[in-house]
């Protein structure tokens, strides 16, 4: 019977779903929140909209919850220098290549007693 590892452990895809992209986005996000690059006016732009979201009777009208966290959050990013975000982006999303093999037994017995 054949082995069913490839031996590769880079993950397969370039996407992360849906999840994968938001928890990308958070983490963004709050890494530019805390880079002294990038202008402390833009970085208004969360907290207010997290203000909103704590206090939604602050805008007039039916304004979607929602849509005003988008807003904000995307806005953010947009407006902060771009080469400050793609060096975050990429800081969150670099993969390290590397070789799956399984410990033979002399290493095994090494690991166990502590040596």
């Amino acid at each position: 019977m054949g082995d069913p590892f490839s031996g590769n452990i880079t993950p397969k895809g370039g996407g992360g779903g849906l999840f994968g992209n938001l928890t990308v986005q958070i983490k963004l996000i709050l890494r530019l929140m805390g880079d002294r690059r990038v202008n402390p006016l833009l970085k208004l732009l969360p907290i207010g909209a997290l203000i909103y979201l704590i206090v939604p009777d602050i805008a007039f009208g039916p304004i979607d919850d929602a849509f005003v966290i988008w807003l904000g959050t995307a806005l953010f990013v947009e407006l902060c220098p771009p080469e400050i975000v793609k060096e975050h982006r990429d800081a969150l999303t670099s993969v390290i290549e590397g070789e799956w093999r399984d410990i033979e037994e002399d290493e095994k017995t090494l690991l166990d007693n502590g040596s």
